[in-house]
């Protein structure tokens, strides 16, 4: 019988893979703007404090060489034991995601903050030892045509300038580039992220038992509920 996370041994824990998650600090008027209205700016930051904090509570439980929160701004109450703080880079989105694989050296698997829902058996395929025989790159497509993880077998920083971000063929095109430099690309399950209300009642839904569901249920106005 395996034991419960909390008492899971520092060789459980470990793995082949560097994870990163890629995040903003939760300020007021920084974060989740699409989720106004109907919440108020600050109802959006502590959606955007609690998603965060449910993925990096994952993150605590996946087996990896190296977990670290690359963020811009500073950490706050919401930031778990165990996770590293790395500056985030400046310009455009490819260039700040380029810059984060550019900090790591071997696998590795760099992740949103918008999916609260993920668990470790949505990661797996991609953190298990084997992950990265006969495969350079993992790729997990958001249900918005964008993309919510991405992992390089040897981080190329390359592959993700020029990019264009945002936009509804964001994941297409990067996948596309991964695969154009000869990569072998395997997929993650497909998920939802969290940009409009809509987005956070579904993703809710999926992972009813997490802070982000519970900080929703408080704040959720009646008209989308």
């Amino acid at each position: 019988m395996s034991a419960p996370v909390g008492l899971r041994s520092a060789e459980d824990l470990s793995g082949p893979t560097t994870v990163l998650v890629i995040a903003k600090e939760p300020l007021q008027g920084r974060v989740k703007t699409r989720l106004t209205p109907p919440f108020t700016p600050a109802q959006a930051a502590r959606l955007a404090e609690a998603a965060l904090g449910d993925t990096l509570r994952t993150v605590c439980t996946l087996p990896a060489r190296r977990r670290a929160v690359v963020l811009e701004g500073q950490p706050g109450p919401w930031l778990p034991p165990g996770i590293e703080v790395l500056p985030q880079g400046t310009g455009r989105l490819d260039e700040r995601l380029a810059a984060a694989f550019a900090c790591c050296t071997g696998p590795t698997l760099l992740i949103g903050m918008d999916t609260p829902q993920i668990t470790a058996a949505h990661l797996a395929a991609a953190l298990r030892p084997a992950a990265w025989d006969g495969c350079d790159a993992w790729f997990g497509p958001a249900d918005d045509g964008g993309f919510w993880a991405l992992g390089l077998a040897v981080p190329a920083p390359e592959l993700l300038l020029g990019v264009p971000m945002s936009v509804p063929e964001t994941g297409a095109v990067q996948r596309r580039r991964l695969v154009d430099a000869g990569l072998t690309v395997r997929d993650l399950p497909q998920l939802r992220d969290v940009d409009t209300a809509q987005d956070a009642v579904a993703v809710a839904a999926a992972a009813p038992h997490g802070r982000f569901a519970a900080t929703l249920a408080l704040l959720t106005p009646a008209e989308i509920r």
